[in-house]
């Protein structure tokens, strides 16, 4: 089996409004954010940004961070949605991460969100990054349109800095209780045992070309053997979403982490009370910079991807496929039976649960049908 490097999976969390897709918009040149109900994240999206817009993006930083040479295809990104009710959403993407940039909003510091995304991170030992965003909210910030955060940071006056450097220890504190030491990232002496701390701007793209070298420079320095992927194996992946298309049917929102996968292949798909085993019919991949889940231009019909890839899966049967659940490609018929063992066993209890009495409710996604019930059930219906 061929063995390579792939990119790695970024999951960007934090509280409601905090500016996570906006940030992510930024980097993509996309308007997703805007798109948005209520412009706020309703479902979980996956972004590939390849190596090439990574340097454009960080210029001289990446080699200050990430060495000479980038061994690495691009970064990942993960989009969860913020609001309270959006709990297993966020859970998925935090489970699913190599790295994350926890965001938070610098003139409003930490909110109940920003702490349950933080313990998602400390349960599942996942290395993040803080993105202390809206520091243009800082009164009297002068903008320096998609500047480094040193070169924009000296340009301020003393006591426009003074009250940066106040909020990102406040920050450095929270995190403290959390039993995470951390720094503004240009005092950090080891990314290993320190978080660094990054002042940005989703508005005007400052702060952003380190924020994207520094997760560049930990992907590879330190993550050399997770990133290491069989990539003639058969596939392995995890359902972020449910969505129907049209003239398509049901389909899969995907992030594959192993293997390739191709039309045609055989896969076991975990499912509401069985493991569901079908057969790819189509593969569906938004181009480089665009949105899995809103996409600027249609997707682009693709005959197989390789890990890691955010990719729309059509199959015939899918429709009792359940989020969160593993994908796993199948080479031969006799592996089937122990194949679907495995999924089963991986498969939580069913996070959905229905009663005689009560409201019908109908969603777009089984996302948005899980913050609902999440939501109901709180209010007692």
């Amino acid at each position: 089996m061929t063995q390579n490097v792939r990119q790695p999976i970024i999951s960007v969390l934090g509280h409601v409004d905090h500016g996570k897709t906006l940030l992510l918009d930024k980097i993509r040149g996309t308007t997703v954010a805007s798109r948005e109900a209520g412009a706020i994240t309703q479902h979980i999206g996956a972004t590939e940004i390849p190596v090439s817009t990574v340097e454009d993006i960080c210029g001289r930083f990446l080699q200050k961070f990430a060495g000479e040479k980038m061994n690495i295809p691009g970064l990942l990104f993960i989009d969860t949605p913020g609001h309270e009710a959006f709990t297993n959403l966020r859970s998925r993407g935090g489970a699913l991460a190599d790295l994350a940039i926890l965001v938070v909003d610098i003139t409003e510091g930490f909110q109940p969100q920003t702490e349950e995304s933080l313990n998602y991170l400390k349960r599942n030992k996942t290395p993040f990054v803080v993105a202390a965003n809206k520091c243009d909210l800082i009164p009297g910030w002068r903008p320096n349109e998609n500047a480094c955060f040193l070169d924009t940071f000296p340009e301020q006056n003393s006591r426009v800095q003074k009250e940066l450097d106040e909020k990102i220890y406040k920050i450095v504190g929270k995190l403290d209780e959390y039993g995470f030491q951390s720094e503004r990232f240009d005092h950090v002496e080891k990314f290993r045992n320190q978080i660094g701390i990054i002042p940005t701007s989703a508005k005007t793209g400052e702060g952003i070309p380190e924020l994207l070298a520094i997760l560049s420079g930990l992907a590879q320095s330190y993550m050399k053997d997770e990133l290491s992927i069989e990539v003639t194996g058969p596939a392995r992946g995890t359902v972020l979403e449910i969505k129907k298309e049209k003239g398509l049917g049901k389909t899969i929102d995907s992030i594959i982490f192993d293997g390739t996968l191709s039309k045609q292949d055989k896969i076991a798909v975990g499912g509401l009370d069985k493991v569901i085993v079908s057969k790819v019919r189509a593969l569906l991949q938004p181009k480089p910079l665009d949105e899995i889940r809103d996409p600027q231009e249609r997707f682009k019909h693709v005959n197989n991807v390789s890990a890691a890839a955010g990719v729309k899966i059509a199959a015939p049967n899918i429709d009792e496929a359940i989020a969160g659940a593993p994908i796993w490609g199948i080479e031969s018929d006799e592996e089937i039976d122990e194949i679907c063992k495995m999924v089963k066993e991986r498969i939580e209890s069913v996070r959905i649960k229905t009663d005689k009495n009560g409201v019908v409710v109908k969603a777009d996604t089984l996302g948005s049908l899980e913050a609902l019930e999440h939501q109901l059930k709180a209010q007692d219906i």
